[in-house]
């Protein structure tokens, strides 16, 4: 029986706006807008394909109330002349074509102010000096590629910063009010204000960062004060049929003295007397460094903020939106609880603009989820338009969508990864007719192996496993591809999606027994038979025969379960390359009581993470206790350590077993031979040098997206 949403797909109403379920997609940069802040097609593109998917309200990216003074990016949506008007018209018609509803996000973003700081105007904040940080704090577990790239937004300018004067702040409430006029003028439904993030009205309600001691400071009512001025300010402007938002911190992270959950359910209170409609919950860090942002307000742990929305709904009696890594199961369960009112899915919207109408259709295995990855947000800290792994319309708006095809042709897929099953799903779609072979007995590739380390990765596999079988994709699982294969299929088209070999390091010592490439490793842990793959001892070939036979082994997540219990691998591990992989392995291995060193030959583990999740996986990989060491250079394994040099200077680390996480490289051989045999081939994901999930997707889709 499929799962059920009655809840999350019920009517919902916001002050006079009516919505027709409580799915709501949260204001996320997209950073399409001209460089006057304009609205552009690709923005409408972006904001209609979730209107169409299903989703009851839309609340456009934060925009700027005082564009350009207080804008955080030229490129986001500004509100502070009439021109904006007819950009955000188009906007509002082409969503409510579809039945959604449209809010405008509005924001002065105060000590983030980019665009202020490139210009030579100091950040507005409540008081002067703002909190002590580390100015290194960014820095930690940040590429030096990256970090230029985030020093665009400021033109390469340091910030500085004053305190704002009343007159300013009274010069601020009135552009919240024209702003909101202009959103009333556009034909938009309301207006969510921004006092949440560490933005202008954020740090007015916090105590860490609020210290005034006139009537904007002092006690929390002064604090709010700011921000019941601009709620009371709209609402007098724009009357009783226009919604009114806004999104406040539950709790501030990473300094002591900040917003809490009780301070936050006073500041909704007063909001709501203000005449707010509903209160949107999130949170901040003010820890000044990349792994706080992950903290927030990018949550890292699912339903992370969960308890500060049923706080404050406790404290109101207008609506509360959840937000916070909810997934539609979870938000069913919230919505069932009396937790909040209504949920926003924002990056899951992003992954799946469908989502809703899936939900709706009892199809929710047609849902496709996103992994958590951060690779959208990564986009963020350089003003650049947000990508999504796994989905590949993301940011790419400027290229149409795949039409059907002019004429269908067989295309026969070999590799049943994700970049072959994204490729397969395309093409069928257009019209094509397609068969995948799978040399394995199970769909997947390398990334049903990842769902061990990264559990999000197994149900991406399973999403593209539904998908295929309900675009019509023939599947052929346990079929080596070879010329006489391929001939028999007579294709029009082969699309190689094989993935990547893994080479053993010349080494002394690389050939030892407990020495572990990582397609030994997924045969040991996932009980696998590959070829090429090593022989495991006899007891482990037992237990693990075993495993198989009693089914164990077919279910990723019960060898996670298991594996807590038993592996077959020493106490004492050292990986060898200290990339994605070898990151997410280490602090899988680290989980399950293992000492774990990783040696990197670069000067950063993860490079190729986006820098979120890094900031993330190296923090919580340390907290289990992994040694990192980078610009390692290994020069010998043995019997009992691994022996390393750095500089000039050699080390030795105590091993057990050694897993050889790097040596990965593009195998075209398949693609280049069955070319010369005279098939038209295109080549995918790892195998075409387009690595991991997010490049094997994009490539996926691209090539099948031009058969």
């Amino acid at each position: 029986m499929p799962e059920s949403f009655p809840q999350l797909l019920a009517p919902g109403r916001i002050g006079p706006m009516e919505v027709r379920n409580r799915i709501v997609l949260p204001a996320m940069d997209q950073n399409n807008c001209t460089e006057e802040g304009l609205v552009t097609d690709e923005t409408i593109a972006h904001y209609e394909a979730r209107a169409r998917g299903g989703a009851g309200l839309l609340i456009v990216e934060t925009s700027a109330v005082s564009y350009p003074r207080g804008a955080t990016a030229r490129h986001q949506p500004a509100l502070s002349h009439d021109g904006v008007v007819p950009g955000l018209r188009r906007l509002a018609e082409a969503v409510h074509a579809h039945g959604a509803r449209l809010v405008v996000q509005a924001c002065h973003h105060g000590k983030t102010s980019s665009v202020d700081v490139s210009e030579g105007r100091p950040a507005l904040i409540p008081s002067v000096p703002p909190p002590p940080s580390d100015p290194r704090g960014m820095m930690a577990d940040t590429s030096m590629d990256e970090l230029l790239r985030m020093a665009t937004l400021t033109g390469g300018q340091m910030p500085t910063y004053a305190e704002a004067t009343v007159e300013q702040l009274a010069g601020i409430v009135a552009d919240f009010a024209d702003a909101a006029a202009r959103v009333q003028a556009a034909g938009c439904d309301g207006i969510e204000v921004h006092a949440a993030h560490g933005y202008l009205l954020s740090t007015f309600l916090s105590p860490a960062w609020n210290r005034r001691e006139d009537e904007y400071g002092g006690s929390t009512g002064n604090r709010a004060r700011l921000l019941v001025e601009v709620v009371t300010a709209i609402r007098e402007r724009c009357g009783p049929d226009f919604a009114v938002l806004v999104r406040l911190d539950g709790h501030e992270y990473g300094i002591e003295g900040g917003t809490t959950v009780d301070l936050a359910a006073e500041h909704a209170r007063a909001a709501v007397a203000a005449g707010a409609d509903a209160i949107h919950v999130s949170a901040t860090s003010s820890a000044g460094t990349g792994v706080g942002f992950t903290d927030a307000p990018l949550p890292w742990q699912p339903n992370q903020y969960e308890h500060l929305a049923r706080t404050v709904k406790a404290a109101v009696d207008v609506p509360v939106i959840a937000v916070g890594r909810i997934r539609p199961s979870e938000a069913e369960r919230i919505l069932a609880g009396g937790g909040a009112d209504l949920v926003s899915l924002g990056r899951q919207l992003l992954a799946d603009p469908d989502l809703p109408n899936r939900l709706a259709d009892e199809r929710p295995d047609l849902v496709r989820p996103c992994i958590n990855c951060f690779v959208c947000v990564a986009q963020n800290f350089w003003s650049g338009k947000p990508v999504c792994a796994v989905n590949a319309r993301l940011g790419h708006y400027d290229a149409p969508d795949p039409a059907p095809a002019g004429q269908a042709r067989h295309v026969v897929v070999v590799g049943g990864g994700p970049g072959g099953m994204e490729c397969a799903r395309v093409a069928a779609g257009r019209g094509h007719r397609v068969t995948l072979l799978e040399a394995g007995d199970r769909l997947g590739g390398t990334a049903r192996f990842s769902s061990l380390t990264t559990p999000l990765n197994g149900e991406f596999v399973d999403y593209l496993a539904t998908a295929i079988r309900e675009a019509g994709v023939e599947v052929r699982t346990g079929v080596r591809a070879d010329a006489d294969t391929i001939a028999a299929l007579a294709p029009d088209v082969v699309v190689v999606a094989t993935g990547a070999r893994r080479d053993r390091p010349d080494l002394p010592g690389a050939d030892l027994p407990h020495v572990h490439s990582g397609d030994d490793l997924r045969a040991l842990l996932a009980g696998s038979r590959e070829p090429g793959t090593r022989r495991p001892g006899v007891l482990v070939r037992l237990l693990l025969g075993t495993g198989r036979l009693l089914g164990l082994m077919a279910d990723m997540a019960r060898v996670r379960s298991l594996s807590r219990l038993w592996m077959p691998l020493g106490r004492r591990v050292v990986v060898v390359h200290g990339g994605l992989v070898g990151v997410e392995l280490a602090h899988f291995l680290a989980e399950r009581g293992r000492d774990v060193t990783v040696l990197e030959p670069g000067t950063l583990p993860a490079e190729a993470m986006a820098h979120p999740r890094r900031w993330r996986a190296l923090h919580e990989s340390r907290e289990e206790g992994v040694v990192f060491h980078t610009e390692a250079e290994v020069v010998a394994i043995t019997t009992d350590h691994v022996e390393y040099r750095q500089g000039d200077d050699t080390h030795r680390v105590p091993a057990d077993d050694v897993v050889i996480a790097g040596g990965v490289h593009a195998d075209r051989s398949l693609a280049d031979f069955l070319a010369d045999a005279g098939h038209e081939v295109h080549v995918v994901g790892d195998a075409a040098e387009e690595w991991y999930i997010e490049g094997a997707v994009r490539s996926g889709h691209r090539v099948a997206g031009a058969l």
